[in-house]
């Protein structure tokens, strides 16, 4: 099966990987920050700030691949602090407010100044 490349200017980019792969239905969102492309900075110095950025970035880039954020079917969040996770369950509730998709989260192990959250997910299409 093909590999589709998915990439968009209006999510963060990096020339390490790709922001998305497609291959089938199957759409893979790489670990998505919580940057704001208008400014090339976080969106705040708070969890909640980042973590909505972030998946807002990852709607934007599931959209690029034809698939929206209720096509998600797993996601995998990294916390710079685990204290945020109740904190980021309740960003989780605001984007998922119906069918929420497995989630795992883990603690981030690199530290680069300011960031607080990355998430990447899995999300299947018809």
């Amino acid at each position: 099966m093909p590999k589709e490349i998915i990439s968009t200017p209006e999510a963060p980019q990096s020339s390490a990987y790709s922001q998305a792969v497609k291959v089938g239905s199957m759409i893979y969102v790489a670990g998505t920050t919580g940057v704001d492309v208008t400014t090339g900075q976080f969106a705040g110095a708070t969890i909640k700030e980042q973590a909505r950025q972030s998946l807002l970035n990852c709607q934007t880039i599931l959209r690029a691949a034809g698939a929206e954020l209720s096509d998600a079917v797993m996601v995998h969040t990294l916390l710079m602090r685990p204290e945020d996770a109740d904190d980021l369950a309740e960003v989780f509730d605001e984007f998922f407010p119906e069918v929420r998709p497995p989630r795992c989260v883990s603690k981030i192990g690199v530290d680069r100044p300011g960031l607080l959250v990355s998430i990447a997910m899995v999300a299947a299409t018809d």
